[in-house]
């Protein structure tokens, strides 16, 4: 079961967690940007949201955008005559900025890294895009699976003789946009501190990042180690014991008996130890594959997890979204919390001498517009002028 989380204690960003005492500018986006300021929140950041008037992106209820929890919100028109400089007085006293514009749009809204530096010297300008700030597709739109596409990664996902299976958006958004910034924002912020520091800008492009993330996969390429293909190598299904099965009620079990040792513990619980193929002769890969799958087709998931349960041979069930924080470890590990009546995974990682706070409930637009005006001094949110 999940962890029951506190949602209603000290405020976001004084919870405790190894970022405490750190604020944060976030300007409302979609997507990656808002991720990696969860991120950030979730290690103890006082992350304050400028959400504009009436919205914007997509329609997520923000009662359960869970990308927005344990933050705080404000209420900001930058195109109105006053809306900059509300931002500008927040950047004054942060430490980092977190938006995912278009490369320019910042700039022309005032709010760019001149005007902003102009005030904070310090600051850590973090800019969240697919393309990055320069090259040829800098100004145009894309998503997730189009930025994951060019980087050669998502060509190496799904089956061969089928087209690219899409990874929902963790590769492209998360993985390689959203930590590439905190990642970045995190050096930036270690550099702003030390003596003779300064702030700038940290340019995050999910491009860069994923094309980072298939680092590994290039060596073993250069090396003869992997073929530039769908489904003809060690880590990407084209190993049959290395992939998922299906099992008699439709569910899955997911294999990764990759050593010697893993394998041999693996094929003896499965049943084939004596009829299965040597492992290392590929040309008998095919016919591995199928010993394999039709002994997995003669049990349920349910049966094959008990059979492979607390064993080296690394097996585990496909699990659902749902089904995943009752797994047994999960569970016992808290790895899931519920919060705001909403089961979520808790912040990772995790820190012995500074452990995160209590998951907050996600930001309501423009909700903390007085709390935040009190505590970072800032009047001007509620329109009025600071004291003389």
């Amino acid at each position: 079961m999940a962890v029951t989380g506190n949602v209603t204690g000290s405020a976001p960003g004084s919870g405790g967690g190894p970022l405490a005492g750190v604020r944060v500018v976030e300007l409302a986006g979609i997507g990656p940007g808002p991720f990696a300021a969860m991120l950030l929140a979730d290690l103890g950041a006082d992350v304050v949201r400028v959400d504009r008037p009436g919205g914007g992106g997509l329609a997520v209820n923000p009662a359960y955008d869970i990308t927005n929890r344990s933050k705080r919100s404000v209420l900001v028109d930058l195109k109105s005559a006053d809306g900059p400089a509300r931002v500008l007085d927040l950047v004054e006293r942060a430490d980092v900025l977190i938006e995912g514009f278009r490369p320019g749009v910042a700039e022309r809204l005032g709010v760019g890294p001149a005007d902003c530096h102009a005030r904070n010297p310090r600051l850590v300008y973090g800019r969240m895009t697919g393309w990055g700030q320069d090259g040829p597709l800098a100004h145009t739109a894309g998503h997730d699976i189009a930025y994951i596409a060019v980087t050669g990664a998502l060509g190496m996902i799904g089956n061969p003789g089928e087209p690219p299976a899409v990874p929902a958006n963790l590769v492209g958004d998360y993985a390689g946009g959203s930590l590439y910034l905190v990642i970045g924002v995190l050096a930036a912020l270690q550099h702003a501190r030390t003596p003779g520091g300064t702030g700038q800008v940290v340019d995050a492009a999910i491009v860069d990042g994923t094309a980072h993330l298939t680092a590994m996969i290039h060596g073993m390429m250069a090396a003869g180690g992997w073929q530039d293909r769908r489904g003809a190598n060690l880590l990407d299904g084209g190993c049959p014991f290395y992939g998922s099965y299906e099992t008699s009620d439709g569910g899955h079990m997911a294999v990764g008996a990759l050593e010697q040792q893993f394998y041999d513990t693996f094929v003896e619980l499965l049943g084939i130890k004596d009829q299965a193929p040597a492992r290392k002769d590929l040309a008998r890969w095919g016919e591995l594959r199928e010993a394999v799958a039709a002994r997995f087709k003669s049990r349920t998931r349910e049966e094959w997890t008990a059979v492979f349960a607390g064993t080296d041979a690394c097996v585990a069930p496909v699990l659902s979204l749902r089904e995943a924080p009752h797994h047994p470890h999960l569970a016992a590990r808290g790895t899931f919390v519920e919060a705001a009546g909403i089961t979520q995974p808790a912040p990772a990682p995790r820190f012995s001498a500074t452990p995160a706070g209590a998951v907050g409930s996600p930001a309501l637009p423009g909700a903390h517009t007085e709390s935040v005006a009190a505590d970072w001094g800032v009047p001007g949110l509620l329109g009025k002028e600071p004291d003389a």
